[in-house]
C-alpha cells in the first residue's frame, strides 16, 4: 500500500496566480494640483453647476487649467488630431479630467508623459499620435455603424431587437468620448464630421415615442438615453419615465448615463434624487424594473463621489446600478485592468459590472480597436476571479445583429479578420426579408491585428 505524500496547500497562494486581487480604497484626486484650481473648494467641486460651467472645451480652456504642467508637444499632438482625425469636439467635465495622470510628479516633462499615456485621457481627449497611422480607419467603418437611425421608427426611437427599443431624448452629453459610437449624431460638428440634427421638437418627439410604444404590445424593455440622460431637465425627463410606467407593457427601464461617472454632482442634487425616488417608487408599485446603466472604463474612474452617486440612487429604490465598459487598446484591454476595475464596481462603488463591448466600427477609431480573438482571450482571462453574477460578459455589436457574446461567431477567417455571425430576430427593417435569420453577418478585425499576409490582401482591395 502506497503513503499518502504529505502536501502543502499551495492555492491560496497569491503569488501563484495570473491575477492578485489587493483590495484598494477609493480616493478622490486632489484637483488642487491643477493651477487653475487651485482655489476650487470642496463645496464648489460637489457642485453640479459648476462641474458643467468648468468644462474644459477647448485648448485655451485646457492651457488654463494646466498651467505650466503640459509642455508644447502635447498641445501640437492635440491640435493636429482635432484638425485632422477627431470625431468628437472636446468636452470633459473637471470630475473627469480629475482623474487623469492622478499621481504623476507635477515637473511638466514627467506630467507630460504620464499624461499621454493615461488610460483616461486616451479616450476623452485623443492626440494624432494615438492614431493608428496606417489604417485610423476600417475601410468597413461608417459614421453610423450599428445603423440605429436606419432602424428608427420614429425620429430617435430605434427597434432593433424583438421585445427592446432604444430612446435616444438628445444628442448632447455632459462629456463626449472619443470612441463614441452614435459619433454621427451626438454633440458639436468637427473639421471631419458635420453632425446630423434631431428635427423635432423635444416634447414632439417624445409624444411620437410614446405613441408607438403604446401601438406596440411586444416592446417590454425601453432603454432611455441620447446622448445621456443627464442632459435631459429633469422634469422632463420625469415626465417621460411616468409616461413610461403608464404603459401596461413596458417591464423593463434603463437609464443610459456615463454622467454618473464622469458628473456624478448631477446625480446627487437633491431635486434629482427626489425625482428619481418618486420614479422609482412608482415603478416598485407596478412593478417595473427601473436600472441605471452607466459607462466606466478604467479604475481611476471609480471615486468615491461616483460610488455615492450609485448608491444614492439604490437607496432611493432604483433596482440595480450597470456598467457598459467599452473594450480599447491602451485603456482597459489587458486582464489585470477589466479585473481591477471590475473589483472597484462591484465591490467599492455598488456599482454591477455587465458588458464590455467591443469598440464600434466607426471611423478613426483602430487604434482603439482589438480583434475578436483578443476579445476571446480576455473574456477566458477574467473567468473564476469575480462572482459569476459580477463577471462581465464581453460582447461585439455585429451591424444588423445586435450584441453577440464574443465566442457566438459562426465562423472566423482569422487570416482576413473577418468573422460571420448569425441571429435568431429580424430588425424592424427585416420583416418581409425571408433571408434573414439564414445570412452570414461579417465583422472586422482591425487591420493592425493581422498577419504579413492579411495586411497585404487588404491593402490590395479596391
Amino acid at each position: 500500500m502506497t503513503a499518502l505524500q504529505e502536501v502543502t496547500p499551495t492555492s491560496h497562494r497569491a503569488d501563484l496566480q495570473p491575477y492578485t486581487y489587493v483590495r484598494q480604497e477609493l480616493t478622490e484626486p486632489d484637483w488642487r494640483r491643477f493651477p487653475g484650481w487651485r482655489d476650487v473648494t470642496d463645496a464648489q467641486w460637489r457642485d453640479a453647476q459648476w462641474q458643467r460651467a468648468h468644462c474644459v472645451k477647448n485648448l485655451k480652456q485646457l492651457r488654463t487649467l494646466m498651467g505650466d504642467l503640459l509642455t508644447d508637444r502635447f498641445y501640437e499632438d492635440l491640435v493636429a488630431d482635432q484638425e485632422h482625425a477627431a470625431t468628437m469636439s472636446m468636452l470633459t467635465p473637471p470630475q473627469m479630467l480629475n482623474t487623469m495622470a492622478p499621481h504623476a510628479p507635477l515637473d511638466p516633462e514627467t506630467f507630460t508623459t504620464a499624461f499621454l499615456a493615461d488610460p483616461i485621457r486616451r479616450y476623452m481627449i485623443p492626440v494624432r499620435s494615438d492614431r493608428d497611422p496606417d489604417w485610423p480607419s476600417h475601410p468597413h467603418s461608417s459614421r453610423d455603424s450599428l445603423h440605429e437611425a436606419e432602424m428608427w421608427v420614429v425620429e430617435g426611437l430605434t427597434h432593433r431587437y424583438p421585445t427592446k427599443v432604444l430612446a435616444e431624448l438628445v444628442s448632447t452629453c455632459p462629456q463626449y468620448c472619443g470612441h463614441c459610437t452614435r459619433m454621427d449624431l451626438v454633440g458639436n460638428s468637427t473639421p471631419q464630421i458635420q453632425k446630423q440634427k434631431l428635427a423635432l421638437k423635444p416634447v414632439d418627439r417624445q409624444d411620437q415615442m410614446i405613441d408607438y410604444l403604446k401601438r406596440t404590445p411586444g416592446v417590454r424593455d425601453v432603454v432611455v438615453s441620447g446622448g445621456d440622460v443627464a442632459n435631459v431637465p429633469w422634469p422632463q425627463l420625469e415626465s417621460f419615465l411616468m409616461r413610461l410606467l403608464d404603459i401596461e407593457t413596458v417591464r423593463d427601464i434603463r437609464l443610459a448615463t456615463k454622467a454618473l461617472a464622469g458628473l456624478p454632482q448631477h446625480w446627487l442634487q437633491p431635486k434629482v434624487v427626489e425625482g428619481l425616488e418618486r420614479v422609482a417608487r412608482t415603478a416598485s408599485r407596478r412593478g417595473v424594473n427601473l436600472a441605471i446603466h452607466t459607462h466606466v472604463n478604467h479604475v481611476q474612474s471609480v471615486t468615491p463621489l461616483v460610488a455615492e452617486a450609485a448608491r444614492t440612487a439604490l437607496e432611493v429604490g432604483v433596482r440595480d446600478v450597470r456598467n457598459q465598459g467599452v473594450l480599447m487598446k491602451g485603456v482597459n484591454a489587458t486582464p489585470d485592468d477589466l479585473l481591477d476595475l471590475c473589483f472597484a464596481l462591484q465591490g467599492e462603488a455598488s456599482i454591477l459590472p455587465y458588458y464590455f463591448y467591443m469598440c464600434d466600427m466607426i471611423p478613426n477609431a483602430e487604434h482603439w480597436r482589438v480583434a475578436v480573438w483578443e476579445a476571446q482571450e480576455l473574456q477566458h482571462a477574467i473567468m473564476g476571479y469575480l462572482p459569476g453574477y459580477a463577471t462581465p460578459r464581453i460582447v461585439c455589436d455585429v451591424p444588423y445583429v445586435g450584441k453577440r457574446w464574443v465566442h457566438q461567431l459562426h465562423e472566423y477567417d482569422r487570416e482576413l479578420g473577418i468573422s460571420y455571425w448569425t441571429k435568431n430576430y429580424r430588425t424592424g427593417i427585416e420583416l418581409d426579408d425571408p433571408d434573414a435569420l439564414d445570412r452570414r453577418y461579417p465583422y472586422y478585425d482591425p487591420i493592425s491585428t493581422l498577419g504579413e499576409s492579411g495586411r497585404q490582401w487588404w491593402a490590395s482591395q479596391p
